[in-house]
């Protein structure tokens, strides 16, 4: 009987640490065209070594381009997806516009 509730208190902890290293994602994947979508989970169309340089482009009029290289490569990285111009447009570019900081905020420049 102990040995029951041992074994059953285990593969609740094991599901339980399954559950928060691996969270699945709940929302749809969004498909978009070249410049805007999201990446490997979220299609865009960029290809790996195209972030940097639109990155660059992108943070290029910025006062924080440090941060704004830093999260939009991260971003870019994730999405393959970079919006044109140096500031909003990210609606062409959901899986970048949908990416929440866990306050809420933006998460990509």
């Amino acid at each position: 009987m102990a040995a029951s509730k041992v074994v059953s208190i285990l593969v609740l902890a094991f599901l339980l640490l399954a559950a928060v290293a691996f969270p699945v994602s709940a929302g749809p994947r969004q498909q978009g065209k070249k410049g805007g979508g999201g990446g490997n989970s979220g299609g865009g169309n960029l290809k790996p070594w195209e972030c940097s340089p639109k990155c660059a482009s992108r943070c290029s009029q910025t006062q924080y381009a440090k941060a704004c290289l830093t999260f939009c490569n991260k971003c870019c990285a994730k999405c393959l997806c970079v919006p044109p111009g140096f500031y909003g447009n990210k609606g062409a570019c959901p899986c970048y516009n949908n990416w929440k900081t866990k306050e809420g905020g933006p998460k990509c420049p």
